[in-house]
């Protein structure tokens, strides 16, 4: 069974293939002998999904999610499954066969939901969605901002630094028909040279045919100045920013005059330019739409630089990260995620309900969760990671050495991360270690430390119910 790939994806229609009914009846079914224990009350629970954008998750008898959807109706979208045409279409019989239970995620848009969906395949790689589980990834419209002219570009894999992006967009194909019709508006250039304004040489370099349609003002010719080209970039980042309705009203005027003049090809230019600039909106927020697998951070740097700030012995190859998160109701979980050589290894996340702290005590959560953690390594004789990181300051790391001494446990690297400046903490040193941001050691620690975060975070929903939780 599959979804469609991240740049084909429709945004208009999700109904699935198998039915089109807004909602299963109770005697759908005629003979449920082949049905998971929990169908019939996945059956009825779906019914009480809101007909809202969202994402769908089946779950399986032991609680794992076993296939992720998106839906702009969620009770029509997921209800579809659990009628007599699914269980009988090829494509969907088998998943059928293993839904136990049902779950859903709110979204404040098709497009979040659409996003969401990539996002929670990747990492949960649910056996049923055989697409968006690789790599692929949602583009970006960047801009440069530390060059005499900026440039304006499609891309997936965004500048570390030096940049203004917009996005994730969830449709490339609109993303770049966008730019060309920006391009016509803004006249930016989208070519990578290295132009600079008191490089006298560019005077006797030829524009390109862009210039010559009237798309780029040719700052590759210097016949705009560096005042006047970073002005149009301002107005296009406005564009992206709130300022867009002016635009397109004026647009549409020029649409309608073209119209009444009779000039029917440049009203249908018009229009199309219109659709694609308001399929500008099919965007997530960069905050809330983390790709992290785009923005490249090098594992082997990061590691060796953790080697040498940490004054190690070797190069460090396994770390954990853990990060404490509330739901609604002051419960409290708690994420541990598993990073190889650099590298997030997600058959090492887990999660974890605390169970011996009432309210919101984010030390005590500290210290259930990794005493938890490493008395069952150290009962099972696992393999410990080289580095433990903590979210949090001082805190945060005291109550995890606390967990150790009670264990009577001889403790990994364990240090601790605190957000606001970027602080490493560690065990017996009253100062933190700053390091700079740029620094590839810092870098690597931010990952797995807001990879930690995300995961908690994320999946407040699915946490809400025993049966997903892991130790």
């Amino acid at each position: 069974m599959s979804e469609p790939a991240p740049e084909d994806v429709s945004l208009t229609s999700d109904q699935p293939a198998a039915a089109q009914s807004p909602a299963p009846a109770s005697d759908d079914w005629v003979d449920l002998a082949d049905r998971a224990p929990g169908y019939p009350d996945a059956a009825a629970k779906v019914k009480t999904f809101p007909q809202t954008p969202g994402v769908y998750l089946m779950k399986d008898d032991v609680g794992r999610v076993i296939y992720v959807g998106k839906a702009k109706n969620l009770r029509s979208r997921a209800g579809s499954y659990f009628l007599k045409a699914a269980a009988e279409e090829r494509r969907t019989a088998e998943l059928v066969r293993e839904i136990s239970d049902i779950d859903f995620l709110d979204a404040d848009s098709e497009v979040d939901a659409l996003l969401m969906e990539a996002r929670l395949i990747k990492d949960t790689q649910p056996k049923f969605n055989t697409e968006l589980r690789d790599d692929k990834t949602f583009p970006y419209l960047e801009i440069t901002t530390r060059e005499d002219f900026p440039r304006v570009a499609f891309t997936r894999e965004p500048s570390e630094r030096g940049t203004k992006l917009y996005g994730p967009f969830a449709s490339a194909g609109s993303l770049r028909g966008a730019i060309q019709v920006l391009q016509r508006i803004f006249k930016f250039r989208t070519c990578a040279l290295d132009i600079r304004e008191n490089d006298q040489q560019w005077k006797w370099f030829r524009p390109c045919l862009l210039h010559s349609i009237d798309q780029c003002t040719a700052p590759c010719n210097l016949r705009i100045s560096k005042e006047d080209y970073r002005r149009d970039i301002r107005r296009l980042k406005m564009f992206f920013e709130g300022k867009k309705k002016s635009v397109l009203k004026e647009m549409h005027k020029e649409m309608a005059e073209a119209a009444a003049a009779r000039k029917y090809e440049v009203a249908a230019r018009l229009r199309d330019e219109i659709r694609l600039l308001e399929t500008l909106d099919e965007r997530g927020d960069l905050e809330t739409h983390v790709q992290p697998e785009v923005f490249f951070i090098d594992p082997k740097k990061g590691l060796a630089g953790l080697r040498k700030v940490l004054r190690l012995e070797e190069t460090p190859r396994s770390i954990e990260g853990v990060d404490i998160a509330h739901l609604g109701g002051g419960e409290t979980v708690a994420s541990l995620v598993q990073f190889i050589d650099g590298l997030p290894f997600k058959p090492g996340y887990k999660r974890f309900r605390i169970r011996s702290v009432d309210g919101i005590d984010d030390f005590a959560s500290i210290h259930e969760v990794v005493a938890r953690r490493f008395k069952r390594l150290s009962d099972e004789g696992e393999v410990r990671p080289d580095i433990l990181l903590i979210d949090g300051g001082k805190g945060q790391l005291s109550a995890a050495m606390a967990a150790f001494k009670e264990l009577a446990i001889e403790p990994p690297v364990v240090i601790s991360l605190a957000k606001r400046d970027e602080e490493i903490f560690r065990p017996g040193e009253s100062e933190p270690l700053r390091l700079s941001r740029h620094a590839y050691a810092l870098r690597l620690l931010q990952y797995v430390r807001d990879e930690a975060h995300r995961f908690a975070q994320h999946y407040h929903h699915i946490l809400r119910r025993k049966s997903t939780l892991g130790e």
